[in-house]
Order: C-alpha cells, then structure tokens, then sequence
C-alpha cells in the first residue's frame, strides 16, 4: 500500500501543479477585471484589494460591447453553420465511398497556415466590394472550419457500421433519408463536437477578422484594440473585455464537455 501510495501522491501533485500553471493567467485576468489602474500595477494589491465593477460597466456603456459581442456570435454561428451543411455530407461521401485523394486534399487545405490566404482573401473580396461584411468573414472563417468538421467527422462515420444503413434501404428508404434520418441523428455527439469546436475557434479568430472586418463588423477579439493608445493601456478594462470574450467559450466548455469527450472517443474506434 505505501508503494503504491508514493505515485499517486507525486501524481496529484503534478496535476494540481499543472493546474495552477494553466490557470493562474485567467485567475489574474478575472482579478485584474475588477481592479483600477493603480491596483493592478500594484504587487501589492494582487490577492486583497477593493473591488469596482467600473470596469464593465466601461466596457459597455462607452466601447459598445454589445454590439461587438453580437458580430462575434453571428460570425460563428454563420460559418459553423454553412460549414456543417456543407461539411457534414462530404465527411460521409469520403468515409463511405473511400475517397483517399479528396481527403488527403482537405487535409493539405487544413494544414496549410491560415496567412497565406489573407492577401487573395482580401484582393478578392475588394474586388467584388465584400470587405467589412459579414459574407466576407463567414466564409473566410469557414476556410478553416470546413476542413476541420470533415476531419472530426470522417473517422465518426467510418465507425458506424454499414448494416445500419443496409437495414434504411431494405425499409425503402433512399440514400439521401438514410443520412438524414438514420446516420445523422446517431451522429449526435460527432456533430456536437465538431460544431462546438468550429464556434470557438470562429469566436476567438482575430487574423481573418483584423483584415476583412470593418467599423460595421467589427468582432470581440478585434475591439480590444480600443483599449489600447499610444500612450497607455487600460488594464482594468481590457481584462474586463477579455472576461467577457472567455466566458462563453468556458460556458460551453463546462456544459458540452461530455459531449466533445464521447464524440472524439466515438470517431476513434472503429466498431
């Protein structure tokens, strides 16, 4: 017993240091959101100090974060959206028909670093005057989003066994009621993953956004610019923004977990 006793504890302890290690910047962010200048410049003052929300109420009343926020969630949910209706048939098209070349092609398309489409991105779209539009960064958002759900979602229809489907098509159901009555609503937890994960990383995107977005549709990881100057930086509002860009992605995080952990381990075994 006391051998045994001896790993776990050095393992607990590993992870409660791990913990603390990842969690010690979104501590610090969520104090310093209720912070003034002052205190947060303070080593003194990192634990115990006297709380403001003027912060927020900042952040709202005089950056219009309400509207940001709204671009941020119609970006996401447009491109999540576009991409699982157009993800999600040609993710069972390459797992049933074993289309290698189309994969490995979406493959290279997911690998590729998303910078060196922003100059055709925008070349592009000013040509056909979609710059500052939400078109414009739905669909630059999507071409990252797109490949992904169908990565996630290949491995996840490869596992479902064909009898299921074969069982569809003696009932006389086409092939088209098959994946829409049959294959999808079993493919909940896959589709719930890829979606969540699509919506984050549409939310926290900043590349595309800093290019294509304009005054009208500007998104959350954009506007904390405007607690920046040359001269100062406004700390206390600035982590207050950053809270309120983190806490719906941690939200969703803490409600779907179960979800994106079955998915993932769903898509990965073949049964």
């Amino acid at each position: 017993m006391k051998k045994k006793k001896g790993p776990r504890i050095a393992q607990t302890l590993l992870t409660f240091l791990v913990v603390i290690v990842f969690a010690f910047p979104f501590v610090w962010m969520l104090l310093a959101s209720f912070k003034t200048q002052s205190q947060i410049l303070s080593t003194g003052q990192m634990f115990i100090f006297k709380p403001t929300f003027h912060n927020y109420v900042s952040v709202f009343k005089e950056y219009d974060f309400i509207r940001f926020i709204w671009n941020s969630f119609l970006v996401a949910a447009g491109s999540t959206l576009l991409s699982l209706i157009l993800g999600l048939p040609a993710a069972y098209a390459i797992a049933r028909h074993h289309l290698q070349k189309l994969g490995l092609l979406i493959l290279v398309a997911r690998i590729i670093p998303g910078i060196t489409f922003l100059i055709p991105w925008f070349i592009l779209f000013s040509k056909i005057h979609l710059v500052d539009t939400y078109t414009a960064l739905i669909l630059s958002h999507m071409l990252v989003g797109l490949p992904f759900i169908i990565w996630i979602m290949i491995s996840f229809f490869e596992a479902l066994p064909t009898e299921i489907e074969e069982s569809g098509l003696i009932d006389g159901c086409t092939h088209h009621q098959v994946f829409l009555r049959i294959i999808l609503p079993i493919s909940g937890p896959g589709v719930i993953t890829a979606s969540l994960l699509s919506f984050i990383f549409s939310w926290n995107n900043f590349m595309f956004s800093v290019i294509l977005a304009g005054d009208k549709t500007k998104t959350l990881p954009i506007a904390v610019f405007n607690f920046m100057s040359y001269s100062e930086i406004n700390w206390g509002a600035l982590m207050a923004a950053a809270c309120i860009i983190t806490l719906p992605v941690l939200i969703i995080a803490l409600v779907s977990q179960r979800y994106v952990v079955s998915g993932l381990s769903a898509g990965a075994v073949k049964g």
